[in-house]
C-alpha cells in the first residue's frame, strides 16, 4: 500500500512539473501578443531610393524591392497643411482619445441601428495603424485582434511616433505609400512643401486610394478633398473662405511616370550598383547627372530617331563625361523608357553590341608605344588576304571597296581604313591587344584572342557604350585613367584603373583624331564631325548596318552616342557619320555653346617635316600638296636622306587596277614575277608549264622585254606567257627612260605532284 501511495504522489509531482514547464511554454508564446509595441519595432527598413541631380535638383524615386514605393520622413519634416488635413479627415480628435475612441464607437453605432447600416466608421489613427501593419479579415475575431494591436501600439508609443508611422505608411494610389513618396511622385515636391491645396488633395487619397487615383479619378478626387477641407473648417485649422479658396485653386500634377522625372536608365542602373541595406535615408542620393544637359540629351535623342524613322532607325543612346573628373553627366539609355512596347527600357549605354571601328585607336596608340609603327611610317592600303584556319579567307575591305595604296599612319586612322589597322594589329599581336584593352576597361571582351582574331580591331567584339566612353576619356586625360563617376561620395573610389601614360603618343593620337583635312577623304571637309573649336572624334560601324557610334571629346567633354535598334534590325544605309554623328554633333555644340574649349597640346617631343598629303614622302616637283607630319628627331635625318621610294610587292594588286595614279604614270613596274621568287618545274608539265610577265606602268608608250639580256620577241607591251626553264633568271622591262629589274629561279622537281595545294612564298 505504501509503495501504491508513493507511487501516486510520485505521478502527481511528475504532473505538477509537466503542467508547469507548459504554462512557461505557453506564457512564453503568448508574451509578444501582450507586450508594448514601440516606434523601432515597427520601423520600416525597405525604403524607395531617391535621386537628385549634382544641384539637388530631383531626378526621381526608385521603389523598394517589394515594388512598393515608400519614402519615410520625420514627423516634424511633414507640411502641417497635411498634418491638420489627414488628421480633420481621419481621426479629428486623435490627440484626445486612447487606442479607441469610445464616443465615436456609440455615435457609429447608433447611426447603423438607425439607419440599419453602416454609416460611418469609427477606427481611429491608431486602429488604422494596425491594420496596415497587420491585415485581417474584417469580422468579428478580426476587429477584436485589430483593436488588441492597437492597444499594443499606444501602451508602447506616443501619439507623434503613431501619427509618423501612420502618414508614412498612408496607401497614395498605386504602389505609392507615405506622404513623402506622394509628394514626391504627384508634385515633384518633398512633403515639407506642400501648400494647403496639395496637402488635402493627398489626404484625401487614403480613405480608397483605388477610387480617388489621381490620374485616372480627379473629379472623385476633388469631391473627397472638398470633404478634407470642410472638415478642416470643423476642426478649426482653416476658415470657410480659406477652404472655399483652395478648392477652386489650379493644382498640376506631374506626368505619370512613376516617380521619375529625368534619367530613368540611369537611375535604376545606379540603383543596382548599391546595396540597397546601406540606404536606409531620407536625404536622396546625390548624383554628378546634370539635370538640364541630362533632359536636353534626352530631347536631342527623340529628335534624331524620329529624323532617321525612314531609315529603319529606332534606337539610340549617349553619354557625357566631364574629362576633369571622370563624372557623368548626362545619360541616356533609349528614346523613351516608358515605352515599354518599343524595347524602351532597354539601356543602350550598358548594352553589348559591336563597336565597327572605335576600336582602331587603340591599336594604332599600342603599335606606336611598342615601335612596331612610327608617326611617319607608311601603310599599305592595298588588297590583303589571311588563311585563318577552319574558316574562309580573310579578306578586309573598306565599305567604299576602294583601296588608296601607300598612306600616312594619319591618313589611316583618320579615315578609318580597315586594311592598315588589320596590318597593324597583325604586327601588335591580338593577344597584346586584347591585354590593352582589358587594362583600358573593356570587361566584356573575355573571349580568347583566337576567338576574335585580326577582326578585333575592326569590331569583331562587343563592347558597351559606357566601356568606349571610360576609353575615350583615358585618350582625353592622355592617358591618365580613370573611373567613370557616377555619385557624389566620401568613400573612395573603387579599383582605379592603372595609369597607361605614354604622352606623346597619347597627344599625337588625339591630334590625329582632331585633324579634320586628314579625315577628308572619307568624311568630306564639312562633315558633322568638323565642329568650330577642337574636337577629336571617331565613328563606327558594325557589320550590315547595325550599330552606328561616335565618340570623341574637346579638353573639357566626352561625348559617346550609339544609333541601331535593340532588336539587332539593320539600318538602311546609315553609317557612324549619318547615324551616330549628328546626335554627337548637337551634344558637343550644346556643351560649348558660351565658352569654347582650349586647344589640344602638340605631340612632345615631335618634329614637323613636310611631306607629300598624299603619300606621305618627300615632297617632289610632281608633288601636288605638301603638308606638315610629326617625326621622332632619329628619324629625321633618315627621312632627309631618301631620294626615291620603291613600293614593296604588296603593293603589285593595287598598281595593277590603278588607271591614274603618280606611281602607274611615271614609272614602270614588274608585277609579275616577283624579284627572289622560286618556281619548281614538274617532269612531264615542261610544255604547259607557264609563267606569266606582267607590267604596270604607262600603256601608252612601247615596251621592251629583256631576259639574262636578250630581248624577247612579243605582241604584248604589257603581259606575255614564258615556259618555264630551268635556271636563274633577270628579267628587265624598258621603256624609253623608264626600266624595272627583278630576278627569279626555276629548279626541276623531283616528283610530279599529285594534288593541289597552298603555295608558300620564303624569302
Amino acid at each position: 500500500m505504501k509503495l501504491i501511495l508513493r507511487s501516486l504522489t510520485q505521478v502527481k509531482h511528475t504532473s505538477k512539473v509537466i503542467l508547469a514547464v507548459l504554462l512557461i511554454c505557453l506564457v512564453v508564446r503568448l508574451l509578444p501578443y501582450f507586450a508594448p509595441i514601440r516606434a523601432a519595432d515597427i520601423a520600416q527598413n525597405h525604403l524607395a531610393m531617391q535621386f537628385s541631380d549634382r544641384n539637388g535638383l530631383p531626378l526621381g524615386t526608385l521603389l523598394t524591392r517589394d515594388q512598393e514605393h515608400t519614402s519615410v520622413v520625420p514627423l516634424n519634416q511633414v507640411s502641417p497643411h497635411f498634418t491638420h488635413a489627414i488628421l480633420a479627415a481621419e481621426d479629428g480628435s486623435f490627440y484626445h482619445h486612447g487606442a479607441l475612441d469610445v464616443k465615436a464607437v456609440i455615435r457609429a453605432s447608433k447611426e447603423a441601428i438607425h439607419a440599419k447600416r453602416i454609416v460611418s466608421g469609427a477606427s481611429t489613427i491608431t486602429m488604422q495603424l494596425a491594420r496596415m501593419l497587420d491585415p485581417v479579415p474584417r469580422s468579428f475575431s478580426g476587429k477584436l485582434s485589430e483593436i488588441w494591436l492597437s492597444w499594443r501600439l499606444a501602451a508602447g508609443m506616443n501619439k507623434d511616433e503613431i501619427l509618423s508611422a501612420y502618414i508614412n505608411r498612408l496607401p497614395m494610389g498605386g504602389n505609392i505609400y507615405g506622404v513623402e513618396a506622394a509628394a514626391r511622385t504627384y508634385f515633384s515636391i518633398p512633403a515639407s512643401e506642400l501648400n494647403l491645396a496639395q496637402a488635402s488633395l493627398l489626404a484625401a487619397i487614403p480613405n480608397n486610394p483605388t477610387y480617388f487615383n489621381p490620374y485616372e479619378h480627379w473629379e472623385r478626387l476633388k469631391q473627397r478633398q472638398k470633404y478634407v477641407l470642410n472638415r478642416m473648417v470643423q476642426e478649426k485649422y482653416i476658415s470657410g473662405a480659406i477652404a472655399a479658396r483652395t478648392h477652386t485653386e489650379k493644382v498640376v500634377l506631374q506626368s505619370r511616370q512613376g516617380g521619375i522625372i529625368a534619367a530613368p536608365h540611369f537611375l535604376f542602373w545606379l540603383a543596382n550598383q548599391f546595396d540597397k541595406t546601406q540606404v536606409e535615408q531620407n536625404s536622396p542620393i546625390l548624383t554628378t547627372i546634370n539635370r538640364p544637359l541630362q533632359q536636353f540629351v534626352e530631347a536631342q535623342v527623340q529628335q534624331v530617331i524620329s529624323s532617321l524613322a525612314a531609315n529603319n532607325v529606332h534606337d539610340a543612346a549617349a553619354l557625357v563625361i566631364d574629362n576633369h573628373t571622370g563624372e557623368v553627366l548626362a545619360y541616356v539609355g533609349s528614346p523613351d523608357y516608358f515605352n515599354q512596347a518599343k524595347l524602351g527600357r532597354n539601356d543602350g549605354v550598358q548594352a553589348l553590341r559591336q563597336p565597327g571601328s572605335t576600336l582602331k585607336p587603340f591599336v594604332y596608340e599600342l603599335a606606336l608605344e611598342k615601335s612596331v609603327i612610327r608617326p611617319n611610317t607608311i601603310l599599305a592600303d592595298v588588297p590583303a588576304h589571311y588563311a585563318i584556319p577552319g574558316a574562309k579567307l580573310y579578306s578586309p575591305i573598306d565599305y567604299t571597296e576602294r583601296f588608296l595604296g601607300p598612306v600616312r599612319v594619319r591618313i589611316a586612322l583618320a579615315n578609318s581604313l580597315n586594311v592598315p589597322a588589320v596590318r597593324v594589329l597583325e604586327k601588335v599581336g591580338v593577344e597584346t591587344f586584347l591585354e590593352r584593352l582589358h587594362q583600358l576597361g573593356f570587361e566584356h571582351l573575355n573571349q580568347t584572342p583566337e576567338y576574335y582574331g585580326l577582326g578585333l580591331t575592326l569590331g569583331s567584339g562587343e563592347v558597351s557604350l559606357w566601356e568606349l566612353a571610360r576609353a575615350y576619356l583615358t585618350i582625353a586625360r592622355q592617358g591618365n585613367a580613370t573611373p567613370l563617376v557616377s555619385t557624389f561620395s566620401d568613400s573612395p573610389i573603387p579599383n582605379p584603373k592603372p595609369q597607361i601614360q605614354n604622352l606623346t603618343i597619347w597627344q599625337l593620337i588625339t591630334n590625329i583624331l582632331s585633324d579634320s583635312y586628314a579625315r577628308a577623304t572619307a568624311f568630306g571637309v564639312n562633315s558633322v564631325l568638323n565642329l568650330p573649336f577642337p574636337v577629336a572624334v571617331k565613328t563606327g560601324t558594325s557589320s550590315n548596318f547595325r550599330d552606328t557610334w561616335t565618340v570623341g571629346f574637346t579638353t573639357d567633354y566626352t561625348v559617346a552616342t550609339w544609333v541601331g535598334n535593340f532588336t539587332g534590325e539593320p539600318m538602311r544605309q546609315v553609317s557612324g557619320v549619318t547615324g551616330a554623328a549628328p546626335l554627337w554633333n548637337r551634344i558637343m555644340l550644346h556643351l560649348h555653346e558660351h565658352q569654347e574649349p582650349a586647344g589640344f597640346p602638340s605631340p612632345e617631343g615631335l618634329v614637323q617635316l613636310p611631306v607629300c598629303a598624299i603619300s606621305g614622302l618627300r615632297p617632289t616637283p610632281d608633288c601636288t600638296s605638301v603638308v606638315q607630319e610629326y617625326f621622332y628627331p632619329e628619324d629625321k635625318s633618315n627621312y632627309e636622306r631618301e631620294n626615291q621610294f620603291n613600293l614593296p610587292p604588296e603593293y603589285d594588286e593595287w598598281l595593277a587596277k590603278q588607271q591614274q595614279s603618280n606611281f602607274t604614270s611615271t614609272n614602270l613596274r614588274i608585277l609579275s614575277p616577283h624579284h627572289g621568287d622560286l618556281f619548281l618545274l614538274y617532269p612531264g608539265e615542261e610544255a604547259k608549264q607557264k609563267l606569266e610577265f606582267k607590267l604596270a606602268g604607262n600603256k601608252s608608250a612601247p615596251v621592251e622585254w629583256w631576259l639574262n639580256g636578250e630581248k624577247l620577241d612579243t605582241n604584248s607591251a604589257n603581259s606575255l606567257f614564258w615556259n618555264l626553264r630551268p635556271g636563274k633568271w633577270t628579267l628587265e622591262a624598258r621603256s624609253g627612260e623608264m626600266s624595272d629589274k627583278v630576278s627569279f629561279q626555276v629548279e626541276l622537281a623531283n616528283i610530279k605532284p599529285t594534288r593541289r595545294g597552298f603555295s608558300i612564298n620564303t624569302k
